[in-house]
This record gives structure tokens, C-alpha cells and sequence, in this order.
């Protein structure tokens, strides 16, 4: 299997899991609902996009499989091997379909490249900073 395809897969995963918990077996339906659409963030979003583009490239049978997959992660969101089961009918796809791997590549060079993340305790994050950030205790700044 090609890096590029498991790369992929790997970058997709948080954006399936985000859209199958919030469109479930929904999430294939052309109209979004208003109300599942106010619900939803970018994230949902674009995993929403990725699953749609997969199953437009299927014949029956595979949107089949795929939609049965959508729809066990949905029903056990908490159970890794029904997320693995999702995530292997996109490798196959992938692997299937180089059109659809282009597709994929291009979804995700239009995410904003750079992002933040605090972890740990009294961590900070920030995406620019224009000042002093301090945590801990008797922290003391004179300007």
C-alpha cells in the first residue's frame, strides 16, 4: 500500500469520526438538514465531504459496504474496530481509485496549515502573541 494512501487515511480519521457522530447514517444525504448543519463545525464538515466524494465513486455494492460501515461506527462511536472498518473502506477506495486520492489531497491542502495545541497543565496556546503569557505561580512582569 502506497504511504500516500495511509497518510491519508490517517489525516482523514478525525474528520470521519466527527462527521459520523454528527451526521450518522445521514451523513450521505444530499440536502443537509438545517438543524444538523447549525449542529456542525468544519471539522463534520469535511469529513462529510471526504465520505460523500468516496461514495459517488462506488458502485452498489461498495456503497453498500461503505454506508454499513458509516453506520456500525455511528451506532458504537466509542468501539476502534468499527472505526477501523471505516477507515479500511477508504483505504480500498483509495487504493481503487487514483481521481479520488487527487480529490483527497486537494480537500486537505485547503485546511489552514498551521495549528495550535496546549496540552498539560497551566499550558498556554496561542496562534500569535502580541504580549506577555505567563502561567505559574508568583509570576510577576514590570514593563
Amino acid at each position: 500500500m502506497s504511504a500516500e494512501i495511509v497518510q491519508l487515511v490517517e489525516q482523514a480519521g478525525p474528520y470521519l469520526s466527527a462527521a459520523v457522530g454528527a451526521y450518522g447514517a445521514q451523513v450521505f444525504a444530499r440536502a443537509e438538514d438545517a438543524a444538523v448543519g447549525a449542529a456542525t463545525d468544519a471539522t463534520a464538515g469535511l469529513g462529510r465531504r471526504i465520505l460523500q466524494a468516496v461514495w459517488h465513486r462506488q458502485d452498489e455494492q461498495g456503497r453498500a459496504t461503505l454506508a454499513s460501515a458509516v453506520e456500525d461506527a455511528a451506532q458504537e462511536p466509542d468501539d476502534a474496530d468499527a472505526a477501523g472498518a471505516l477507515r479500511q473502506q477508504i483505504k480500498r477506495a483509495l487504493r481503487e481509485d487514483e481521481e479520488l486520492r487527487h480529490e483527497l489531497v486537494e480537500l486537505f491542502a485547503q485546511l489552514p496549515q498551521s495549528s495550535v495545541v496546549a496540552s498539560g497543565e497551566r499550558s498556554i496556546a496561542s496562534g500569535s502573541n502580541s504580549g506577555v503569557q505567563i502561567t505559574g505561580d508568583d509570576a510577576h512582569v514590570t514593563r
